[in-house]
């Protein structure tokens, strides 16, 4: 039901369309970071997924939602003297979150519904297109998941629910992003097939999503307020007393959060060497953009890394640190499918 015979698709309406869904990716994951840095994500505690479209419109029920803010440990424990007016700012930027998943979860459906009864959809991407679409409605339980964390016993989110959120969220803007550019080479050559990954892509996207990951621990634990100096931590290079003694190397390198700033540091450079490599491979295949575009935000990541530390986490460096992850992640994207469609 969902492709139908080459002559009958639209190979490069369906990738314009999905690059559209991928800009959209992008700007929820800037509004997921002011939303994560402003301490806004627990502000509506519960989870409707239709009705909650509908914002409080009254005093009453504005008066509704500061009474279920009220009840969680983050108003009782840290924000027992917030007027309704900070109610208000923190409810705007998680209300703005959820509102923009609702509308990037509409913007993919729908087209997908259209392309799919039109028969415009080319052989062998059905499936490709459900299972980002499946993604998608699962980021958003995922969400709600993340946000439960934050509602009974803890004062926040959980940062390891955090990362798989975001994870998440990047995974699907990189399977959306590879889905458009296999179908702009089907566009141009109707018997084109599907870019395979090659080992440097999977090795430079591993490396790349374990930073990531790392990042999210660093927002979450909150490790980013730590230590303000580079490169040193204070005046060492590891702070003496930074290692809880009582735990596991896992669990120091998970929970706690020098060390995980520590960790986010200096994986960084590792990162950067596998992502430039795949840049050097990348520019060997003809064109030369996608690598010079990684080889630019590697290094401006890391200067806006450290610029988030030395700043005290200002939200604004900070939330650029998160978006040009996401715009790293599109160039490694493209480089590694210009990879693969180069050596098959």
């Amino acid at each position: 039901m969902l492709q139908m015979t080459q002559s009958s698709t639209r190979p490069r309406a369906i990738a314009l369309w999905l690059l559209v869904v991928a800009a959209m990716i992008l700007a929820i994951v800037a509004v997921g970071g002011i939303t994560r840095l402003t301490e806004s994500g627990l502000s509506i505690t519960q989870w409707k997924p239709i009705s909650g479209i509908v914002p409080p419109l009254s005093e009453a029920e504005w008066q509704a939602e500061f009474a279920n803010y009220k009840r969680i440990p983050e108003y009782t424990q840290i924000n027992s003297g917030m007027t309704l007016a900070g109610f208000k700012a923190i409810f705007f930027w998680e209300y703005l979150h959820r509102v923009l998943a609702r509308l990037i979860g509409m913007v993919f459906a729908l087209p997908l519904l259209w392309f799919a009864v039109r028969r415009q959809i080319p052989k062998g991407y059905g499936r490709r297109l459900v299972a980002i679409l499946a993604l998608g409605a699962l980021q958003g339980t995922i969400g709600w998941w993340m946000v439960k964390s934050g509602l009974s016993q803890r004062t926040d989110v959980s940062h390891i629910r955090l990362a798989t959120h975001l994870v998440t969220a990047l995974a699907t803007l990189a399977g959306t992003v590879w889905t458009a550019l296999d179908l702009r080479a089907l566009h141009r050559d109707r018997f084109a097939r599907p870019a395979p990954l090659r080992s440097v892509a999977i090795v430079a996207l591993l490396v790349l999503f374990v930073q990531i990951i790392l990042g999210a621990f660093t927002a979450g634990l909150d490790a980013g307020y730590a230590f303000s100096s580079w490169p040193l931590m204070g005046d060492a290079w590891f702070p003496a007393g930074g290692w809880h003694a009582g735990w596991s190397v896992t669990r120091n390198a998970i929970d706690n959060p020098i060390v995980v700033q520590f960790i986010h540091r200096w994986t960084a450079f590792a990162a950067a060497a596998a992502l430039i490599w795949l840049a050097l491979r990348s520019s060997r295949t003809g064109s030369k953009g996608p690598g010079h575009a990684i080889i630019t935000l590697v290094v401006l990541q890391i200067l806006l890394g450290i610029a988030t530390l030395m700043t005290g986490v200002q939200i604004a460096v900070a939330v650029a640190h998160q978006v040009n992850a996401a715009l790293l992640l599109i160039a490694v994207t493209v480089a590694a499918h210009q990879v693969g469609r180069r050596s098959h």
